[in-house]
């Protein structure tokens, strides 16, 4: 009879990381939130969403980010090209939406949406505040660029979806500037790369 040792999952290599991270929770965070193409591009030319359709999500994906967030803060842009600030989530997230301009007085009244023209360290405070503790979730990669240069960003929550876009609007723009390093919050490796294998839909 051999001795030898049944060789047990850890003997023949490591278990596979989660895909996902944990579960959103409500604790006051500035969140940096969008679905991005393999290319990272969060919207396509002129903001155009029609290219998020026929991918699927984490069971509950999107009922989590409804019940965790407080309040919305956007850009102008975004804003113009999808003015209902009730169309957050397909509607199923109603709250406070702020959105920041520097030309408020030519913005078209929306309900629920307040615009603010102030520095985007004031608007984060307003947000939070309107948000009750729950998060502010940023919906702007101008926005998001700022805050992540100014440390004001808690947290980047990103859907990284099989799909390449080729042009539009990229989450993070910034021609000249230095790397961000972010720490990965899947596992417990922060600085472990998120491996994607895809192949051409025929």
């Amino acid at each position: 009879m051999s001795t030898a040792k049944t060789p047990q999952r850890s003997d023949i290599a490591p278990a596979p990381r989660p895909a996902d991270t944990e579960r959103q929770t409500a604790a006051g965070k500035v969140l940096w939130h969008f679905t991005m193409s393999l290319d990272g591009f969060v919207a396509g030319p002129g903001h155009a969403m029609d290219w998020m359709t026929g991918f699927s999500f984490r069971p509950g994906l999107v009922e989590e980010y409804v019940a965790t967030t407080g309040a919305v803060l956007g850009g102008r842009d975004g804003f113009d090209a999808f003015p209902d600030a009730g169309s957050v989530y397909g509607g199923a997230w109603q709250g406070p939406v702020f959105v920041l301009t520097h030309h408020p007085d030519d913005a078209p009244p929306a309900p629920g949406v307040t615009f603010l023209d102030c520095d985007v360290a004031e608007a984060v405070r307003i947000g939070l505040e309107a948000a009750g503790g729950k998060n502010l979730e940023v919906l702007s990669p101008t926005i998001g660029r700022q805050l992540l240069e100014r440390g004001l960003l808690d947290e980047i929550d990103l859907h990284i979806v099989p799909v390449l876009l080729g042009d539009g609007i990229r989450l993070y723009d910034n021609p000249g500037g230095v790397p961000v390093r972010l720490g990965l919050l899947n596992g417990d490796d922060h600085a472990a790369a998120v491996d994607v294998r895809c192949r051409p839909v025929r």
